[in-house]
């Protein structure tokens, strides 16, 4: 397989997938370090101070979140940022996700994320990237509308690549989009993104 359709598959996972033990059950967020590895259970301390037992499905995928720059989120490039809603009704980013081109349209649009209160994620091609006084003010663009979003030279910027599941070993920062509880209370993961070198914003 070819690690262009790996990454396409294996982010499609990550965003959009997860086994669901029960219907009433919804997909399970972990952001965390893993803690310890117990057998087959990898047992994660979550950002909020909790701790999560995790174990991976059998075809698990796993995909690298490596540094990147906005320099990379040039015009025509596919965005994911999560950021904060302004007064004026654009968004103030707290992290950049710059996707391959292979993932162009993946999961596209604006909607709510769970990474601080009241954040959105919007997903889309980037129009437009114009220089301000606040940062670098990229214009986004996607099937239902587009969003104007400022980005502080702090906010992270990161890109997916390929992982390998040797990565997931203690001390490592991991990011799961959609875990799966099931019955013994543990999470079952179809997809993990793991920090190569950067902590996982997402």
């Amino acid at each position: 397989m070819s690690c262009r359709l790996f990454l396409s598959l294996g982010i499609a996972a990550l965003l959009l997938t997860a086994p669901i033990a029960r219907a009433d059950d919804p997909p399970v967020r972990v952001r965390g370090t893993i803690d310890r590895i117990d057998g087959d259970t990898y047992i994660v301390k979550a950002r909020n101070g909790g701790e999560l037992k995790v174990k991976l499905a059998a075809n698990v995928g796993v995909s690298a979140v490596v540094k990147a720059s906005l320099a990379d989120a040039k015009p025509g490039s596919y965005v994911g940022i999560a950021g904060l809603p302004q007064a004026d009704g654009s968004q103030r980013a707290l992290e950049v996700l710059i996707l391959p081109e292979s993932m162009r349209g993946l999961a596209e649009g604006h909607r709510g994320w769970d990474l601080q209160p009241s954040s959105t994620m919007t997903n889309g091609n980037v129009e437009q990237s114009v220089v301000s006084n606040d940062g670098q003010i990229l214009t986004v663009k996607y099937k239902d509308g587009e969003k104007r979003i400022t980005v502080p030279s702090d906010v992270p910027i990161v890109a997916y690549v390929p992982g390998e599941k040797s990565e997931l070993k203690v001390g490592a920062s991991i990011f799961i989009a959609a875990a799966a509880k099931q019955p013994d209370g543990t999470l079952l993961a179809p997809r993990v993104a793991v920090g190569r070198g950067v902590i996982p914003p997402m």
